[in-house]
């Protein structure tokens, strides 16, 4: 009844207080989200925030030590193979059989993953098609290219057709192509799925990501769409503007609504300005009218925009380290992989 009272809900990843303690740090902390069916988010953080545990505590690779994680309605913990097998995972070192041709991989990924008879053939068509791999089919995998290969192993993911997509770094390592190529896969598999997509390449998220979660220090420090973010730390927003020449502009366009200071600065035989607005301000168009009506050049006419990267860097940028921090020999992303058989075998 659980399951499918969760299932019904739309929420197919739900993390509720999901702490993961190690000997030396503590890597999750108190942290909650969800994803819900039909939804790509962005998991951004930067190296040894927690990010790479939390997933791991999702996809069963390590036992929470406290809070409680579903996967399509399944706790990890008490019901980990039905958790499992609802979902795909693509980690950012994927491994592959490089003897094997991407064909029969595939078909050997989906036994794996609990699918028998003629329905084995029916899925490795269907991801083949999925993840643009007709024409490389037959090859071996130690024959492929690295983006032949990261959608091979994207496509041994999706196999078993699974609700819930993991996706570490997809697109790391590869050209401009392959990386355009696999996001329009990833948004293709984001209307039916829920998908959590952890990159360190913030133009991406823009690219591919409906919401957008950011982990540092093993806590959540913001969640929403990369508009909402951008808007909430933008502050008083900035108009600039050059204009052909050496003119007086600062009298002119400090009168204009909306504008609450004016800076002036000529070279390179022109005149830059920047205008200090109100909040939800935009004075381009009064700048604009005023140029025409003094008989202005204008050259430039920008308002300041804060990137998704911007966003990043404020949130995540440390001005001081504690000292006991600072004396740990690893992170807590670290002393994940060095402890991780023990927490598993125990």
């Amino acid at each position: 009844m659980l399951a499918s009272a969760r299932f019904s809900t739309g929420r197919m990843i739900e993390v509720e207080n999901l702490t993961k303690r190690f000997p030396t740090q503590v890597a999750v902390s108190d942290v909650s989200f969800s994803v819900r069916e039909g939804e790509i988010v962005g998991f951004l953080g930067p190296n040894g925030a927690g990010k790479t545990t939390a997933m791991r505590v999702i996809t069963g690779f390590l036992p929470p030590t406290s809070g409680t994680v579903r996967v399509a309605g399944y706790d990890v913990v008490t019901r980990s193979e039905q958790a499992r097998a609802s979902l795909g995972y693509l980690p950012e070192s994927a491994a592959l059989y490089p003897e094997m041709r991407v064909r029969e991989y595939l078909a050997y990924r989906a036994r794996l993953e609990g699918v028998h008879g003629p329905d084995v053939a029916r899925r490795v068509r269907e991801s083949i098609d999925s993840c643009l791999l007709e024409e490389v089919a037959d090859r071996k995998v130690e024959n492929l290219s690295k983006g032949f290969r990261q959608r091979t192993a994207l496509a041994g993911a999706l196999v078993h057709q699974p609700p819930v997509l993991i996706l570490d770094e997809p697109t790391v390592g590869l050209d401009p192509t392959q990386i355009i190529k696999i996001r329009e896969t990833i948004r293709l598999l984001g209307r039916e799925r829920a998908v959590l997509l952890s990159t360190h390449i913030l133009p991406e998220v823009d690219a591919v990501c409906d919401r957008v979660l950011i982990i540092d220090r093993g806590a959540i420090v913001a969640e929403g769409t990369a508009a909402e973010l951008r808007s909430r730390l933008a502050g008083s927003p900035i108009v600039r503007a050059s204009f052909a020449g050496q003119i007086d502009a600062r009298e002119p366009l400090a009168g204009l609504p909306g504008v609450t200071a004016v800076s002036e600065a000529s070279a390179d035989g022109e005149t830059r300005v920047r205008l200090e607005c109100v909040t939800g301000a935009d004075p381009r168009e009064d700048v604009f009218r005023t140029a025409v009506a003094r008989g202005w050049v204008l050259r430039e006419l920008v308002l300041e925009a804060v990137s998704l990267e911007d966003v990043f860097v404020r949130l995540t940028r440390h001005e001081e380290i504690a000292p006991a921090a600072a004396a740990l020999p690893q992170t807590a992303e670290a002393a994940a992989v060095e402890d991780a058989s023990e927490e598993i075998l125990s």
